[in-house]
């Protein structure tokens, strides 16, 4: 069973994940930021992960510290939940409608962190959620889960369906990635023979 689980503590937040890759979309989050449990249900939802979220924050001085922390213990369970990565696809591919928008995500689970972002949010907030923090949510997975990522917008004006076409597209291309390739027979999807973070 792929099964990761962190707790992070900081002077700035308190946060505890845990996420099952074979799982079945359930998701019980709660950050004490109302969209980002809502995108984070999407990651679920259309994962097919289960996830768990609990976190607490300085969200009274704003929202950055905790989706923060809150990303970099989710790419730290997925990076334990990956282990050593055998017999996955490793690379995965989606774009994401939602209405007006359509998002375009590709990544590889290569243990090298790069994200290359070019979503153009055309409104600072969605709701009360800072949308600066997007970015910074995915840079700080990517840098933790040792991921590649490229997200673009290929069409949007809406930045509630950008931002959500984002996460659906990002769920669809992770599940690709993680899914067992039953012609690789269990052997690490590398020449080099090896998947890490170094």
């Amino acid at each position: 069973v792929r099964t990761g689980r962190v707790q992070r503590s900081t002077k700035e937040t308190s946060v505890d994940v845990s996420i099952g890759l074979d799982g079945n979309g359930c998701c019980d989050c709660d950050t004490g930021i109302p969209f980002l449990d809502h995108m984070l249900d999407q990651l679920a939802s259309h994962g097919l992960f289960d996830l768990s979220v609990k976190a607490q924050g300085d969200v009274h001085i704003d929202d950055h510290h905790t989706n923060e922390d809150v990303a970099l213990a989710l790419g730290t369970a997925l990076l334990q939940a990956l282990g050593d990565r055998k017999g996955i696809y490793r690379f995965g591919d989606f774009s994401a409608p939602l209405d007006e928008a359509l998002i375009h995500v590709a990544l590889d689970l290569s243990g090298r962190p790069y994200l290359g972002y070019n979503l153009e949010i055309p409104t600072d907030r969605v709701g009360s959620y800072d949308t600066q923090l997007v970015e910074h949510f995915f840079q700080s997975l990517v840098n933790t889960s040792g991921m590649t990522l490229h997200i673009r917008q290929l069409s949007g004006r809406n930045s509630h369906h950008i931002v959500e076409a984002t996460f659906k597209a990002f769920a669809k291309a992770l599940r690709q990635a993680i899914e067992y390739d039953i012609r690789r027979k269990g052997t690490i999807p590398s020449s080099k023979g090896v998947l890490s973070r170094s």
